[in-house]
């Protein structure tokens, strides 16, 4: 134990000149920050009884100091560390009566001595040293100057080498606080004794002059020792195991919040309740933390970062920092009262965003367009559109897109709600513009690609491609969204554009049939309509690849188409009837006409019953001779088509007088006048 005290050699107490080597190497001790694990330098060992000896010398020349008991604690005769307050005398007399008591026992306790001392600190009973150094200190106030210049050395010392092992202790405290709570106890309780000492010291007016190391400000030490330990640890990135694909700017993030959040967790259940409150443990190692971890935020934000380190160091600042931080109950209690505030500036913060939101924009923006020209390429390979549950599909561009914009909308709202909603109204911007390009392409396909052998299973697998982009928007986007009405415009205009091409060759198959209707005067107009519906069945058939809610709007394009072209045959001025005969006649061909139509589309899938009342109306207005019947029947046709004009009628009702027809048809301008526009279905039909 006596080579550790280096600075006896030129003390009072004469150590030979042979330890004059241990000096310089003691000074080494003055380094808090040197590991709890380091030895203290040997050196030559004097005669234990020479220093025994010599110590009792220098305090018996003042016994009365030398036992005078610290302000802070008092010794006992076991070396065991107690409070003043904890003496069992206390409540039992009066004061008088104790300090008499404490007095005697004091009187009987012999002086301590600096071997004494040396051996409290290789035994680690650390406050019981800081307690003896202490009594020591004092025994000196009243030796003359010489003397107190010469012992205040040897103490000067000693306090070193406690310094040392307190704050190499206190250094290591988040280790030690699980693996050795008891060591890290005593230098606590070492460092309370010397800031109790302290304020005592300052307390005194005026203050002792013979005291003059005093205050030691060892709390003051701790705090810079505390923020030694924060750093190194939070620079030790050996610390956390590597984790795959990670940048190194990505790892050191993870490993300082990683260690942040662990370390203070040991704050809070293991260190904290060791201090007094007045030395706000958890604010100052929270606060220490956070500061050098927002420092190399601020240092990385600076620096070019690469983009997934941008999205990265984001997602620390508004999300994993603020939030994981506290999923420990306990832990979000005590950040709470701190208020430790963000890792970066809020303008810094800023920019940032700004460089990830360009960023982002600009990289889903080139990925949905190499995309794009992909699907065309598909376009040109000879090979059919493949099937899932019976319809073509070209969904991998839909899928695409609207999986980049998820992507990028979610990644974008896992770092805050703000940058995912100002990334969203850039997407929202960007869709409309791709689909305009996708509708260009599709335009182009179909007038250059005619002779494609599968050129309309293309066409429909593209019809098909639109309903997952309808969706995506109609579920996603706000209703008064311009976006949402620019992209839903576009998508009609694709769908409508294909609808147009598929049913080309249909209606331009049946036009020969429904002028038969004219030409034969509506004689063996059962079997032209058998006929129209067969050719309209073998069509119906293909467009059974399309999606359900694609293929319902084709058959009722169809629908309307058959009623639209009757009633075209139907209204030309050669089908004039002047007889009540001739009308009925035709009226029944009509209303047997219309039965079959009807039965035809409603088993085909139509919905559009709005277009089974116009042929059976018409045929009812032809049939009936009553004015005021047929001014019932045209009220209601006008009802339902507000469309109707005058042009539309006059011709069938040729055996009525002029003053009668115009009654009629004063009406059916009355009636169409009153009522909204609907469902167009007259207004594109000429008479000639």
């Amino acid at each position: 134990m006596m080579k550790m005290l280096p600075f006896f050699q030129s003390g009072p107490l004469g150590i030979h000149n042979g330890s004059e080597g241990c000096i310089g190497a003691n000074r080494q001790l003055e380094n808090p920050s040197t590991s709890v694990a380091e030895q203290v330098p040997a050196c030559p060992e004097p005669s234990g009884d020479e220093i025994w000896s010599r110590d009792q010398e220098k305090m018996s020349e003042r016994p009365e100091a030398a036992c005078r008991p610290s302000r802070a604690s008092s010794i006992t005769s076991n070396g065991s560390c107690t409070s003043a307050g904890d003496s069992p005398e206390k409540g039992k007399k009066g004061i008088k009566g104790i300090l008499t008591s404490a007095l005697k026992k004091i009187k009987k306790i012999k002086p301590p001595s600096v071997r004494q001392v040396m051996d409290l600190i290789e035994e680690q009973k650390l406050c019981d040293a800081a307690q003896h150094l202490i009594v020591l200190e004092k025994s000196l106030s009243s030796k003359s100057e010489e003397g107190l210049n010469a012992s205040q050395q040897d103490i000067e010392s000693v306090y070193e080498v406690l310094k040392h092992k307190v704050f190499s202790i206190l250094k290591d405290s988040i280790v030690l606080a699980k693996t050795n709570p008891e060591l890290l106890q005593q230098a606590v309780e070492a460092l309370k004794e010397q800031e109790k000492e302290d304020q005592n010291y300052m307390s005194e007016n005026p203050p002792d002059p013979n005291m003059q190391f005093r205050p030691r400000k060892w709390k003051e030490l701790w705090m810079a020792t505390v923020k030694e330990s924060v750093e190194t640890r939070m620079k030790d990135t050996s610390r956390t195991p590597r984790t795959e694909n990670l940048s190194t700017v990505g790892q050191n993030l993870l490993h300082m919040g990683k260690t942040m959040k662990e370390d203070l967790t040991v704050v809070v259940k293991y260190i904290k309740q060791l201090y007094p409150p007045e030395f706000n443990v958890f604010s100052t190692y929270a606060e220490l933390y956070h500061n050098y971890f927002a420092s190399q935020a601020k240092k990385n934000a600076e620096s070019h970062l690469e983009d997934k380190d941008i999205y990265l160091l984001l997602s620390w600042v508004h999300n994993i920092y603020p939030k994981d931080m506290r999923k420990d109950h306990v832990l979000a209690e005590e950040l709470e009262k701190v208020k430790l505030g963000s890792l970066l500036p809020s303008s810094l913060s800023t920019e940032l965003e700004k460089k990830y939101l360009d960023s982002e924009e600009a990289t889903i923006k080139n990925s949905l367009s190499k995309c794009l020209d992909k699907e065309i390429q598909r376009w040109k390979e000879d090979k059919e559109p493949e099937k899932l549950n019976g319809h073509f599909q070209s969904e991998l561009l839909a899928i695409f897109v609207i999986q980049s914009i998820y992507s990028g909308q979610k990644r974008a709202k896992d770092i805050s709600a703000a940058v995912g909603e100002e990334l969203s109204h850039r997407l929202w911007k960007e869709l409309p513009a791709f689909l305009k390009s996708y509708k260009d392409a599709f335009e182009d396909f179909k007038e250059k690609s005619k002779k494609h052998r599968h050129y309309k299973p293309i066409l429909i697998a593209n019809i098909n491609n639109c309903w997952n982009f309808r969706d995506y928007a109609e579920k996603n986007m706000a209703e008064k969204d311009d976006n949402k009405a620019s992209i839903l415009s576009t998508l009609g205009d694709i769908e409508n554009s294909g609808f147009d091409v598929l049913l080309q060759q249909l209606f331009a198959q049946l036009k020969p049939n429904y002028k038969k209707f004219t030409e034969n005067k509506w004689d063996c107009s059962n079997e032209i309509m058998n006929e129209i519906i067969k050719t309209t069945s073998k069509h119906i058939s293909d467009f059974r690849t399309l999606k359900d809610s694609f293929y319902h709007v084709i058959v009722e394009k169809i629908h309307a188409h058959l009623v639209k072209e009757y009633i075209v045959r139907l209204l030309k001025r050669k089908v004039s009837l002047k007889t009540p005969a001739q009308q009925q006649n035709l009226a029944q061909h009509i209303s047997k006409n219309a039965a079959d139509l009807e039965a035809f589309c409603t088993s085909s899938g139509s919905q559009a019953t709005w277009l089974n009342l116009a042929l059976p109306k018409l045929a009812e207005i032809i049939r009936l001779q009553d004015l005021g019947a047929i001014k019932i029947e045209v009220a209601t046709l006008a009802t339902t088509y507000p469309d109707i004009r005058k042009k539309h009628l006059e011709e069938k009702k040729a055996n009525l007088s002029r003053s009668e027809l115009k009654s009629i048809l004063g009406y059916l301008a009355d009636c169409t006048a009153s009522t909204l526009p609907g469902v167009p279905l007259f207004s594109n039909i000429n008479v000639s």
